[in-house]
């Protein structure tokens, strides 16, 4: 197949699940995290999943839908400015008391039903693009107040302590200090730092450095390796080289599987065995993230074997799930999963050297 053939053949690819992807935009510009009709209560729009699905919209260079969306997650902390500024004065004590992590996506009001809700990681998420995007000459900052706005998120991430408060990081679970979270609420901090044009705290950089640096290569106190360290490495590259290696190393060794990665071992979410305890879920865009940082990392072969693992996983109809049961051909219901088809459409970009 000549070069010309394979780009031609790549970007159909992409069209393909750009189109996917389309099909979760709601009018607001908000991403549902899979399809309108799951039962799973994934027809909502979390804060973290609409970072990761519009990657795929900046790596195709349609900055319409990126934008769309970060002035909408900007009006979503706007409408609950009050909530922030009382975080900012008084220390949060109640989980709902943070920030929450999903949204109606045409009310913008928040869930309110108890789960993980305190999700650190998906303020660092948002703080980090927002400033890469301000570097990048694409700024989704239309005034004065959206400047005010960042300028409060990061106050508030700093009020609570982000470097050891506890919180229910990238899986919504048990609430642990999570180098994930840790690292994301970082790499936003010094991007902003870099960036100029806000007050960040050089203490509140200088802990979560500290507290960062004692966690790895471990995820958490409980977690020796997990999924969401992935992270660290992209799209945030706020660890070493050498370090990201490590991550990449201990994950693969113990959570790479044929069809996903594990997020973790003893995940019980959609796990096979009944026990809870054996037989975790393989989540497909785990492959997809391999095959982005191990094209970072230069190693092309492994990129483009981890790319071809994440192909692997697409539906007879062309989409991608959140997870595959363990061991099996058996998909759930979150298919197509936003997050899964985005970072889909990055590997292909990065391991095709199509950016």
């Amino acid at each position: 197949m000549s070069t010309d053939t394979a780009h031609a053949d790549t970007k159909a690819q992409i069209e393909r699940h750009i189109a996917n992807l389309r099909k979760l935009i709601t009018p607001s510009g908000l991403f549902l995290a899979s399809s309108h009709n799951v039962s799973t209560g994934y027809d909502k729009a979390w804060l973290r999943d609409n970072v990761y699905e519009a990657l795929a919209f900046e790596y195709a260079g349609d900055w319409d839908v990126v934008t769309k969306t970060y002035h909408t997650l900007l009006d979503i902390f706007d409408k609950h400015i009050d909530k922030i500024n009382w975080a900012i004065t008084n220390k949060p004590f109640e989980t709902w008391q943070y920030i929450h992590a999903r949204y109606n996506p045409e009310t913008l009001e928040e869930f309110w039903e108890s789960w993980g809700n305190k999700q650190h990681d998906a303020i660092g998420a948002i703080l980090y693009k927002l400033a890469d995007f301000e570097q990048k000459g694409h700024s989704m900052l239309r005034d004065a107040k959206d400047r005010k706005t960042v300028q409060t998120l990061i106050y508030y991430i700093c009020n609570v302590e982000y470097w050891h408060d506890a919180d229910s990081g990238m899986w919504e679970e048990n609430e642990e200090v999570h180098a994930s979270s840790v690292g994301a609420v970082l790499a936003g901090l010094k991007k902003w730092q870099e960036v100029g044009g806000m007050d960040v705290d050089q203490d509140a950089i200088d802990r979560g450095q500290a507290a960062l640096d004692t966690l790895l290569p471990r995820e958490s106190e409980s977690k020796f390796t997990d999924l969401a360290q992935l992270s660290l490495v992209f799209p945030y590259n706020v660890v070493s080289k050498e370090m990201a290696a490590t991550i990449v190393e201990n994950l693969v060794y113990h959570l790479a599987k044929d069809h996903g990665v594990m997020r973790y071992k003893g995940d019980a979410y959609y796990n096979k065995n009944t026990d809870g305890f054996s037989e975790e879920a393989e989540w497909c865009f785990g492959l997809s993230w391999l095959a982005i940082i191990y094209k970072m990392l230069g190693d092309d072969e492994k990129a483009t074997e981890y790319l071809l693992k994440a192909t692997a996983t697409i539906t007879k109809d062309g989409k991608i799930p959140e997870l595959y049961f363990s061991h099996s051909n058996e998909a759930n219901e979150n298919t197509p999963l936003g997050w899964s088809e985005s970072m889909y459409v990055v590997a292909l970009h990065e391991v095709h050297g199509l950016r």
